[in-house]
């Protein structure tokens, strides 16, 4: 069956498989923030989810935020589904939905869940690309990058989900997955996590990251994260009693301070403060807060270490204890939460009093 035409009430919605239920919550929660009403369609470690809406659509394309979905790797305004897709010629029922839309679009995204079992799609997707965006180019709508991407999400190879997001509310990457590189100089893996929390939070990273600031990294051990600011050549200080990789030691601008993280605090107001310590959330979460109140730190990025249950509700407990500390200290900060690629059974939690 073909969707009808136009553009759906529904919205596609990539997540960490395992974390379906969250991704679910946050949708509904935001939608219900805008007024507008529907239902959840997920099934257990698919890695996506669907939000079908029940009334009131319009005001998900024009307000909802990425930036407001904790849980969501993409936001994906849906144009139909096409569960029959013939082996022997898939293009022609994909082009005919698309038409249907009358949309154009800046760019083609081929996706499928990040999950083992969508893995052996890959193959298909390569192939496939190629006269796809031949048949776009050929009947014009592929055009300038203001315009919405496409995405070709398949769910099997005769399943197909078509869809579209603004490239200026949206992930800049395929599936929500940006392509990083483990640098061969990182003591640990650690590192990416940082890494792209500075890609995703940060506008403008190489005006946020200036060669000469200051940083706390809080956890430090053996400097996963510190690597990420060394690198960029900010003079850190790594908190943390075990040791630290002594190539960091060696740049000549990390200081190691042998520390409870959660006593520590500068002689001076850093930059930056970074946290990736193994500990309860909401312990993480007032310790950040503390730093904020307390004018510490301009900025923040850290980690917070979900529980195997209840885990949308340790969040929103989480930002509650930062948000109430702020307040009290009469601090305005703007914070976020993104559960990032690199994020395991974890999101990770941005920061800012601002940059004069």
């Amino acid at each position: 069956m073909i969707g009808g035409q136009g553009v759906s009430d529904a919205i596609l919605l990539y997540c960490r498989p395992g974390f379906e239920k969250e991704c679910a919550s946050d949708i509904v929660q935001q939608a219900a923030l805008l007024g507008v009403h529907g239902y959840v369609r997920a099934i257990k470690d698919a890695g996506h989810i669907r939000f079908v809406v029940a009334d009131g659509g319009a005001a998900l394309q024009d307000h909802l935020r990425f930036s407001d979905l904790i849980f969501a790797r993409q936001l994906i305004h849906q144009i139909g589904e096409i569960d029959n897709l013939p082996a022997h010629d898939r293009l022609s029922p994909i082009m005919a939905m698309i038409d249907q839309s009358g949309l154009r679009f800046s760019d083609v995204f081929m996706e499928t869940a990040d999950t083992n079992d969508a893995k052996s799609l890959s193959v298909l997707l390569r192939k496939f690309k190629v006269p796809l965006r031949r048949a776009l180019e050929k009947k014009d709508l592929l055009g300038n990058e203001h315009l919405p991407r496409l995405h070709v999400f398949f769910e099997s190879g005769t399943e197909v989900v078509l869809g579209f997001s603004n490239p200026r509310n949206a992930s800049p990457w395929p599936m929500g997955i940006p392509r990083l590189k483990f640098p061969a100089g990182a003591p640990s893996r650690s590192t990416l996590k940082l890494d792209e929390a500075f890609q995703f939070f940060l506008a403008h990273p190489d005006e946020a990251l200036v060669p000469g600031m200051t940083a706390v990294d809080l956890g430090a051990a053996p400097g996963g994260w510190t690597y990420q600011l060394v690198r960029r050549h900010i003079r850190t200080v790594a908190v943390d009693n075990g040791p630290m990789d002594s190539r960091l030691l060696d740049s000549g601008i990390v200081q190691h301070a042998r520390a409870d993280g959660f006593r520590y605090r500068p002689l001076k107001p850093v930059d930056w403060l970074v946290c990736d310590m193994v500990e309860q959330p909401h312990r993480v979460a007032a310790l950040v807060a503390d730093w904020l109140a307390e004018g510490a730190c301009r900025e923040a990025i850290f980690n917070l270490k979900l529980p195997m249950k209840k885990r949308y509700d340790c969040v929103t407990e989480c930002r509650s204890i930062i948000e109430e500390r702020l307040a009290k200290a009469d601090r305005r900060v703007v914070i976020a939460f993104k559960q990032l690629y690199h994020d395991r059974q974890e999101i990770t939690g941005y920061a800012t009093r601002g940059r004069s």
